[in-house]
């Protein structure tokens, strides 16, 4: 579909300039990520908030909407799914990581993803192992596509360093506007703690839409086997037993579902 790259694969590069200098896990910020018409594209096709097609997390220590299903997907968004899982571009980050990656086509965990009133992500570290492919996730790649969304709506994403007594998530050191057009390119293998830092609090009609797509490594010899995110509790949730059960469940394979929605 596309006649030359959807991503602004320049501005991809001259932001992995500062990646491994960035605290306190390696990342960047990609400003101007997608093509504009590919954005306006991807805007426009965005799935209702209200739609039945959604998978809904609601429980205390996440909010959100998903959908991870390609036959979902109008044209043009399936398009750059399929372009962000291609081996042009999957070269093109392993290049710049300095490590082989492999895509994962079944979008396992990405997809479209949606905030809407009281949206919520406490803070977490993501599933180490995938759970059929038994690689180790390694890159998450965040695209913000709300043209609506401002600074007043909060929303941001935050990165936290990481707690050796507790580990935990202990300072904030960082929070992201999620901007329209803005991608988060980030490690996930460093304690590599992130969620909302601040909450939505957009008007009737704003939601904080992104899309997620992730990229596999082959697993180094000790790596952590857990197959699901690994989430905190807030400070006004610390020591909520309750809170502290379905952090438990929801770190589990066998377990996770029984607390997806409670």
């Amino acid at each position: 579909m596309f006649q030359h790259s959807p991503v602004n694969l320049q501005a991809l590069r001259a932001a992995f300039e500062t990646f491994r200098s960035a605290g306190p896990f390696n990342h960047c910020v990609v400003d101007g990520f997608l093509d504009a018409g590919v954005l306006q594209h991807i805007d426009q096709e965005f799935l209702d908030y209200d739609s039945s097609k959604w998978f809904c997390y609601k429980n205390p220590i996440e909010d959100k909407k998903a959908l991870n299903d390609w036959n979902a997907f109008p044209p043009v968004t399936y398009s750059l799914f399929e372009y962000l899982n291609s081996p042009g571009f999957v070269d093109e980050l392993s290049s710049l990581m300095r490590l082989r990656l492999y895509a994962d086509c079944g979008l396992h965990g990405g997809g479209w993803h949606c905030h809407g009133p009281g949206g919520n992500l406490n803070p977490h570290v993501d599933y180490s192992i995938h759970p059929k492919l038994g690689l180790q996730r390694k890159v998450n790649i965040i695209i913000y596509v709300s043209p609506r969304l401002r600074e007043e709506h909060g929303g941001h994403l935050g990165l936290w360093a990481h707690d050796e007594a507790s580990h935990r998530p202990g300072a904030l050191v960082k929070e992201v506007q999620p901007l329209c057009n803005r991608a988060m390119v980030f490690d996930t293998t460093q304690n590599s703690w992130h969620g909302m830092s601040r909450p939505l609090t957009q008007p009737a009609g704003i939601f904080r839409q992104s899309l997620a797509i992730y990229y596999l490594c082959d697993p180094p010899p000790g790596t952590d086997q857990r197959g699901r995110a690994l989430f905190a509790p807030r400070e006004s949730q610390k020591g909520d037993q309750q809170v502290e059960e379905i952090i438990r469940l929801r770190s589990g394979v066998e377990t996770s579902q029984k607390v997806y929605r409670t």
